[in-house]
């Protein structure tokens, strides 16, 4: 087992440095707003996937953290002057304290019903949005300025804006990439893995739950955030269960339990919706039979199936 992960490793530094050149020259190839958004897309299915992935526990609500922190983040850069990396911290923090209380709610039941109860709680949040005045109601929060990142850095250029969200989007893809192989990481693949004997070790099963819920949820408004300000605009899309499935769907295509499942995930289904963007019936057939063919031909997804193929045959090469 062990020589067969270090054969696995090995590809690990190539794939690092063939991204980084990916990532570095991926604006001067494409339209950077599209990148962006692809980004930030990756972010949140990678954030669901820590849930789900490691966790064992599926939520159908991730959008109420990504909306409600593009919200937040909206409204404290336009009304109340923010500088965008404090207005995308606190829409985090927002995110982070709903998903708090979100899980001291949800992880006390397991299966179906933590599910329904995301769920419940994200149209709770999409109904407050609809109706809260600050929230713009169906108009949503418009214009917001990109303004100057720390008074330095000109975000009204899509450039530099571009270079910005991709260093804190690999920054978090680093955290969770942390997180997942911490002793702390450990634990919550125990727990998805036989939670009762997780607790007949004496860990506090639901401190876990909740702090992970916690962190996932941060991290999906951090992308939320990003997300506001790169399309200058918060909207009820943005808390809608549409979304919530959009980044289930871009965790299962891409491949869960795996780092680079959501981003190959996220560029799939975003490619998708910005191709058939004049055609939003066929969008919804074309996403369909994707998921159909991936869950009957991918059953770990892409990015899983890559690697389910690399260890056969690293494991092919050492008998």
């Amino acid at each position: 087992m062990t020589d067969i992960t270090t054969r696995l490793a090995r590809y690990q530094r190539p794939l690092l440095i063939v991204g980084a050149i990916v990532l570095l020259a991926a604006p001067f190839m494409a339209y950077p707003i599209f990148l962006m958004k692809l980004m930030c897309f990756a972010l949140l299915a990678a954030s669901l996937n820590l849930m789900i992935g490691y966790v064992g526990l599926l939520s159908f609500g991730h959008a109420m953290f990504f909306g409600s922190a593009a919200y937040a983040t909206a409204h404290a850069v336009k009304v109340w002057g923010f500088d965008p990396a404090l207005g995308v911290l606190f829409g985090a923090a927002v995110a982070a304290v709903i998903g708090a209380v979100t899980g001291l709610l949800a992880i006390r039941r397991a299966g179906i019903a933590f599910s329904m109860i995301t769920l419940a709680c994200a149209q709770l949040v999409y109904f407050i949005a609809l109706r809260s005045p600050f929230t713009g109601g169906e108009d949503g929060i418009q214009d917001v300025p990109r303004g100057h990142l720390l008074g330095l850095l000109d975000l009204k250029d899509n450039l530099t804006l571009y270079y910005v969200i991709m260093v804190v989007v690999v920054v978090a893809f680093w955290l969770i990439w942390r997180i997942v192989n911490s002793p702390f990481g450990q634990v919550l693949t125990a727990i998805r893995d036989n939670e009762p004997r997780a607790i007949s070790l004496g860990y506090r099963v639901n401190r876990y739950k909740l702090l992970a819920f916690t962190l996932s949820a941060a991290l999906a408004g951090l992308a939320g955030g990003m997300k506001s300000i790169v399309f200058q605009i918060a909207t009820l899309t943005d808390v809608s269960w549409t979304t919530s499935g959009e980044a289930l769907l871009m965790g299962i295509v891409g491949g869960l339990q795996t780092m680079l499942g959501p981003v190959v995930g996220a560029f799939v289904v975003v490619t998708m919706a910005n191709s058939l963007s004049s055609f939003a019936e066929a969008l919804m057939i074309v996403q369909g039979v994707v998921f159909v063919v991936v869950v009957m031909l991918f059953r770990r997804g892409i990015v899983g199936e890559i690697n389910a193929y690399l260890a056969r045959r690293a494991s092919r090469e050492t008998s």
